[in-house]
């Protein structure tokens, strides 16, 4: 297979453009939450239309044999924790603005490098570990336990992170194994299978727009994933990899033009401090391997 040509400007604008429109599956998962429908069939919309829309690309790729991935319950461990992650994050977006949820969760790159280091066994030197703990203290800036009211969304925020964080630790091991869309039509698929088991206790008949707006998650989710592909083909993973966060401004500017929401000065100091953090951690990693390898899923959020 001819490798696309190296532009990185290029690599950097497919990036840039996902992360415009990533926010976008926050916002929509919000106003269904709000508008009355339980969480677990969100979250089924998402999975179940992110399947639909990739099958056509999985089929072409891999064939039918790629539809099946090769470790049945390995990959459905790993569905469950993504589905997981992504109950928890629209659990969050409840009671959360969007920017301060999603402040919380990018806690998943720190807690990654931890698993890496006790799972994976991955060498982790004393800088990245003190860059760990830094970020810690940025998400307890965010969260503020004890000096704030007490949001209950915080802790969803928190868990969706780790179990996300989970999540690309089990992606990381089986990294190479099968082309990004496949893999990303396997795990949707078996999201599906995973939410349908409990779906239909809590299933509301969906509105002519719910509808539509459930087929927009699916479609967001997976041309935002393209785009990360494409990202991919023409720069290096620690080129793009800080520019996960500019996801942070489209949050921002859309939880206050849609809901009126704004961060206050604490999540902002919070937030920079684990940026900080995670793009000392990639730079650490890079340095450490030659090369940061990091699977285009590692950008994605729920």
């Amino acid at each position: 297979m001819t490798l696309p040509p190296h532009r990185p400007l290029i690599g950097v604008a497919f990036m840039l453009a996902a992360m415009a429109i990533l926010p976008g599956i926050d916002v929509i998962a919000k106003l269904l939450g709000q508008g009355g429908l339980a969480i677990l069939q969100i979250v089924w919309a998402r999975v179940a239309f992110g399947a639909l829309l990739t099958l056509p690309f999985a089929l072409k790729i891999g064939g039918r044999a790629g539809l099946l991935p090769d470790r049945p319950v390995y990959h459905l461990f790993r569905a469950g924790f993504l589905i997981a992650a992504t109950f928890l994050f629209f659990t969050s977006l409840k009671t959360l603005p969007i920017a301060d949820a999603l402040a919380i969760f990018f806690v998943q790159p720190l807690i990654v490098t931890v698993l890496s280091a006790l799972v994976l066994r991955e060498e982790v030197g004393p800088r990245r570990w003190t860059a760990v703990a830094i970020g810690f203290v940025g998400t307890l800036i965010i969260i503020r336990p004890g000096l704030a009211v007490w949001n209950p969304g915080s802790l969803y925020a928190l868990g969706a992170g780790t179990c996300l964080a989970i999540y690309f630790v089990m992606t990381r091991s089986i990294s190479g194994s099968a082309h990004a869309i496949v893999t990303t039509f396997q795990t949707n698929a078996m999201g599906t299978l995973i939410t349908s088991v409990g779906v239909w206790a809590v299933w509301q008949a969906p509105t002519a727009g719910e509808w539509a707006m459930f087929a927009a998650l699916g479609a967001i989710a997976t041309f935002g994933h393209y785009l990360i592909v494409r990202a991919y083909d023409h720069a290096e993973a620690s080129l793009l990899a800080p520019l996960a966060y500019t996801e942070m401004v489209t949050s921002t500017l859309l939880g206050w033009w849609v809901f009126g929401d704004l961060p206050d000065g604490w999540t902002f100091l919070g937030v920079a401090i684990l940026i900080g953090c995670a793009v000392y951690i990639s730079v650490r990693e890079r340095q450490a391997k030659g090369r940061l390898e990091a699977p285009p899923e590692a950008i994605e959020t729920p």
